[in-house]
């Protein structure tokens, strides 16, 4: 690329160099969990209050690399609906009457020993899509990462929801079974809390499927 300036000469410029999410994402994202104090309210990972409708679960899981490595600094982002399978937003037309004791979004950090994540929400309900076509209960998730440029996109389905699962538009357009079962938590009860296990693998064998949108 070049530049011609005032004088008739021309300067050319080279590419610089490209810059991924990290490893200071927390700073600018989540800066309460990089130490720093602030008056700013923060996205946290606890989504319900004591009004919110629904069955209460947990969500919780590790993000690895590609060499199976915890990333103990990686940034998530979820999206759901609520119980009803209504969004908190007015883009949501089909649902005037969504928990207003629920935001539906959260963001969790990593445990900085251990790398897990986790969230404190509601299961939620079936999404009505575009068409008309059901959605099975699902939870949109945004992965921030060092050596990412770009938040990868994926979904959460719940292994307990078989016969929804197989009717998903989303999950239909996954050939590999095995590939669409990287996009299921998996349902366990520890200490009589309901939680969803759900590892998310950067590459690899086991690699999530990540959407392009």
């Amino acid at each position: 690329m070049s530049l011609s300036l005032a004088n008739g000469s021309e300067l050319y410029l080279h590419e610089t160099a490209s810059q991924t999410a990290g490893p200071y994402l927390h700073i600018g994202m989540m800066p309460a969990a990089a130490g720093i104090e602030t008056r700013r309210r923060q996205p946290g990972n606890v989504l319900v209050q004591p009004a919110t409708r629904g069955e209460r679960i947990r969500i919780e899981g590790i993000v690895y690399d590609g060499a199976g490595a915890a990333v103990k600094d990686a940034l998530i982002e979820i999206w759901q609906a609520d119980a009803d399978g209504c969004h908190a937003h007015p883009a949501d037309r089909r649902c005037s009457d969504a928990d207003p004791a629920f935001t539906g979004f959260g963001r969790a950090v990593s445990d900085f020993q251990s790398g897990l994540w986790h969230f404190e929400t509601v299961k939620p309900g079936a999404v009505t899509g575009r068409q008309g076509r059901p959605m099975a209960p699902h939870v949109s998730v945004l992965v921030f990462a060092r050596g990412i440029n770009v938040a990868l996109q994926t979904r959460l389905y719940f292994d307990d929801e078989a016969a929804a699962n197989a009717a998903d538009p989303v999950l239909g357009l996954i050939e590999i079974a095995s590939r669409r079962d990287t996009l299921l938590a998996r349902r366990s009860v520890q200490d009589g809390q309901v939680v969803y296990r759900f590892d998310i693998h950067l590459q690899g064998e086991r690699e999530t499927v990540f959407f392009d949108v």
